[in-house]
C-alpha cells in the first residue's frame, strides 16, 4: 500500500503541475482547454459523481484525486506495510 500511495502521490502532482502550466500558459505554452486532462483519470470516481449532483467546477476536478490519496493513505495505515 505504501507505494500505491506513493506513486499516485507522485502522478497527481505531476499532473497538477501540468494543470497550472497549461492553464496559465507557464514557460512559454500555449493556454488550453484540455489543461486539466491528466487530472480526470486521477479523481475518478468522486469527480463523474459531482458532475451528476452539479457540483461540476474545476476545483472539484482538482481536489476529486486527493480523495482517492486520502483512501490510499488510510488503507496504508490501517493494513500496514
Amino acid at each position: 500500500m505504501k507505494w500505491a500511495f506513493w506513486i499516485f502521490v507522485a502522478l497527481y502532482v505531476i499532473a497538477f503541475v501540468l494543470f497550472l502550466i497549461g492553464n496559465y500558459g507557464l514557460f512559454g505554452s500555449e493556454q488550453g482547454p484540455l489543461a486539466g486532462v491528466f487530472l480526470m483519470p486521477l479523481g475518478l470516481p468522486w469527480n463523474l459523481l459531482g458532475d451528476k449532483l452539479g457540483l461540476a467546477s474545476p476545483a472539484l476536478g482538482i481536489l476529486a484525486p486527493a480523495i482517492n490519496a486520502a483512501i490510499l493513505y488510510g488503507l496504508w495505515k490501517r493494513f500496514g506495510s
